[in-house]
């Protein structure tokens, strides 16, 4: 009889374990870099033990880094919306032409520091391209912090681009090194590294912060950044989940979801960055590198030279219905607002 209690014991518990385990709801979070890398490390955990945490265990989010459910950086976007998986972190300007009013953002010379920065973008994108995100349910945008020059020769001058093969990791800033004089070339950024190695670029746009993952300051003996206290250029990024995913939660756990969305999801993300940033610096600095800090008369010929990146934005987008210069301004009046507090 003592045996049979234990088995029906036993039994009993499974079948609970089971029953809690299918009450359980896990989140397959899919994006492209490695774990030790700074947003999945510094932001993605952290969200998603806190989403974790504030739904008592019901919620599990399964971190998938480095591509490992299959498909190219560039389609992640589509995975979350097609629901291949949950949850993804992408790059904005990795599918060209998809999200025309966020790349306000990406207009040269506009941000600074991460943090005020996704702020201000997650504001923006709130009120003026919730359309653009429309497939999915959004969780967070952000910015990276002031975009620089990674390079095998120094740049000490607007000259120095002249013909030089550098990666772009948005179309924007790809017409943004045309103006500069290089030769843009379009690439994720998980491909960089290997890029700069074999010489088929001779330089990259990364902001700091990405730098220890690709060990660029292993490959690369030269960093110029500009005078300011803006960069010369940004990228963008969201957080989006699938909508059938969020859709069929329970309402209790749709709060948890909701409450980890939005402009305080977005400064996680962009603190990270920030952080990121001061890490690269220290390891490009103990390697003996050359950190080139153009002077504000260098700087200004290449915002001259840049402004024009402006005009062909704005002329695109216009065939669209979009109305750039107000798009612009209002980007410039949420970074200044944020940037202030």
């Amino acid at each position: 009889m003592k045996l049979i209690n234990k088995m029906l014991a036993a039994a009993i518990g499974i079948l609970a374990w089971q029953s809690a385990s299918a009450a359980d709801v896990t989140l397959r979070f899919h994006q492209m870099l490695p774990p030790q890398a700074t947003i999945p490390s510094k932001a993605i955990v952290p969200w998603a033990l806190k989403v974790e945490k504030e739904s008592g265990g019901r919620i599990k989010v399964q971190h998938f880094p480095s591509m490992q459910l299959g498909g190219k950086p560039p389609e992640l976007y589509d995975q979350a919306k097609d629901g291949v998986v949950d949850v993804i972190w992408t790059v904005l300007g990795y599918t060209p032409g998809r999200f025309p009013k966020t790349e306000a953002f990406e207009l040269p010379f506009s941000v600074g520091l991460a943090e005020p920065g996704s702020r201000a973008f997650q504001e923006y994108v709130e009120k003026y391209a919730m359309d653009e995100f429309k497939d999915v349910k959004l969780i967070a945008v952000h910015v990276h912090g002031p975009g620089l020059f990674h390079s095998k020769d120094p740049i000490s001058r607007l000259e120095d681009m002249k013909g030089m093969k550098v990666r772009g990791g948005s179309r924007i800033i790809n017409i943004m090194l045309d103006h500069l004089g290089a030769t843009p070339v379009g690439m994720p950024v998980p491909a960089v590294g290997e890029a700069l190695s074999k010489g088929v670029i001779s330089a990259t746009t990364i902001p700091w912060e990405i730098v220890p993952a690709l060990k660029v300051q292993q490959i690369v003996k030269n960093h110029t950044g500009f005078a300011g206290d803006v960069g010369l250029y940004t990228q963008t990024f969201a957080v989006a989940m699938n909508k059938a995913s969020y859709d069929k939660l329970p309402a209790d756990l749709k709060k948890v979801i909701d409450a980890n969305s939005g402009i305080e999801t977005a400064a996680l993300f962009g603190r990270a960055m920030d952080e990121g940033d001061k890490v690269g610096l220290s390891l490009a600095q103990k390697a003996g590198n050359k950190i080139i800090m153009l002077d504000a008369v260098e700087t200004q010929t290449w915002r001259r030279t840049a402004s024009g990146v402006r005009g062909v934005w704005f002329k695109e987008v216009a065939s669209k219905g979009i109305d750039g210069p107000k798009l612009a301004a209002e980007a410039e009046a949420l970074i200044a607002k944020h940037n202030k507090k």
